[in-house]
């Protein structure tokens, strides 16, 4: 007898919706979204591209959709090749209809503001960007070239401190706080305690070489989640959802 879970095809896009904004409590909702093959390497040759298929994109996208920021570390936005935080069509139609802006603020994280200003993240943002750093890093000369295209933030004084960066975007009225990586970030967010849902896709596939974990660090103790549901996507792809335990 095979037992497979619910599949991702026979689902709509209100229905998938549904089932990811279940459970989501009032106030700030930290949610980090990652891929990972079967032996756990959260990359295929040094990027998530080709792991997760189209199932996983669509998911991808309706999870923007219902995000007031888009949360990633500025390593991740190099490595991943980040583009303006534009969403399609039909996220911004839907977005109206729920009284939201058209698009989600593009937060980036980082421990040295070096970001290149001139970059389509910048240039071409619908909405303009926020960078969150250290004080030492906004004061520097990379950090001061970026408030002409950016909202620079100081979240801590020589280090970026992840408690603030959730206080600071909850203060603009960004409480639905979408976080796409990378490792190091979520290590971080994970030792602060800081991630209310985690959203993982399962490639059915073996990497077998040096990729990273989904999270890189160390956390004081383990960080309890229980599991919201599990999809079964085209190719063997199985989408989870997994909210903290509290």
């Amino acid at each position: 007898m095979r037992l497979l879970p619910p599949s991702v095809a026979d689902l709509t896009d209100d229905d998938l919706l549904e089932l990811y904004t279940a459970d989501v409590a009032d106030g700030p909702w930290l949610r980090v979204n990652f891929v990972a093959t079967l032996d756990g390497s959260a990359s295929a040759s040094g990027r998530t591209a080709s792991l997760g298929g189209d199932d996983d994109l669509r998911v991808f996208d309706l999870l923007r959709r219902v995000a007031d920021v888009v949360l990633v570390a500025a390593g991740t936005v190099r490595a991943e090749e980040y583009g303006p935080m534009v969403l399609h069509d039909a996220d911004v139609a839907w977005r109206r209809a729920h009284g939201m802006p058209d698009h989600p603020v593009f937060a980036i994280l980082t421990g040295s503001a070096s970001l290149d200003p001139d970059s389509r993240v910048f240039t071409e943002a619908p909405v303009r960007p926020i960078v969150l750093t250290s004080a030492d890093a906004t004061a520097s000369s990379s950090g001061r070239a970026l408030e002409s295209v950016a909202d620079v933030v100081e979240c801590g004084s020589s280090s970026v401190d992840i408690d603030a960066v959730r206080d600071a975007l909850a203060a603009r009225g960004l409480g639905r706080i979408h976080c796409e990586g990378g490792p190091s970030l979520l290590g971080s967010l994970v030792a602060a305690d800081a991630v209310d849902e985690l959203t993982l896709t399962i490639d059915p596939s073996l990497e077998g070489g040096e990729g990273p974990r989904i999270a890189v660090g160390s956390s004081p103790e383990l960080r309890r989640m229980r599991p919201a549901h599990v999809l079964l996507g085209d190719g063997g792809v199985l989408l989870t959802r997994w909210v903290r335990t509290r």
